[in-house]
């Protein structure tokens, strides 16, 4: 039996591919360049508090923050640790599912969230979004959203709410923090 002949890329296929290549590997290193050189955090810390920052009561399940983060419970687990030994996240258990942990950010974490955001957020300017028209941003959002085999909750418009907050599922109680992102950051 002959093996099928590759559906090998055209030329306007490969030079997409290869343009995509180069950012997926140039834009991580320039966020994570700028974070450290201007608040000594990595984009990957950066990235756990921002996120719990958009969340009520800025808690969410360890579980569902590595889903977020696109990274490995075990990954995540150490990036938590380090920052709860810094005091921007306490880790909590769970009260009603007593093998789950909830990550929780601080308001030591928020503020170092904020101080961190605006020269972040003008990266993020300078390397993408100063280079696109509204009509290209609007293309970004869709093709990145086709792309993505795992929308996360929330993130796309024609998704439904399937999953609760650390607070629903661990009967957490707080305020809901103005998130981050909601106030300019990113």
């Amino acid at each position: 039996m002959s093996t099928p002949e590759p559906r090998w890329l055209s030329h306007q296929e490969l030079a997409a591919w290869l343009n995509l290549t180069r950012l997926l590997l140039r834009l991580p290193t320039a966020l994570d360049r700028q974070l450290r050189d201007e608040a000594g955090l990595p984009h990957a810390y950066y990235q756990v508090l921002a996120i719990l920052s958009g969340q009520p009561g800025r808690a969410m399940r360890m579980a569902e923050l590595a889903r977020h983060t696109g990274t490995t419970p075990s990954r995540l687990s150490h990036a938590v640790a380090t920052l709860e030994q810094r005091g921007w996240i306490e880790r909590q258990a769970c009260a009603t599912d007593k093998r789950g942990q909830i990550a929780l950010l601080t308001d030591a974490g928020f503020a170092v969230l904020e101080a961190a955001a605006p020269g972040h957020v003008a990266e993020v300017r300078r390397l993408v979004f100063d280079h696109l028209t509204p009509d290209d941003v609007a293309q970004l959002g869709a093709i990145t959203a086709k792309l993505i085999t795992d929308p996360l909750p929330g993130m796309l418009a024609s998704e439904s709410e399937t999953e609760g907050t650390a607070a629903a599922h661990c009967d957490l109680e707080g305020e809901q923090a103005e998130p981050l992102a909601r106030q300019g950051g990113a």
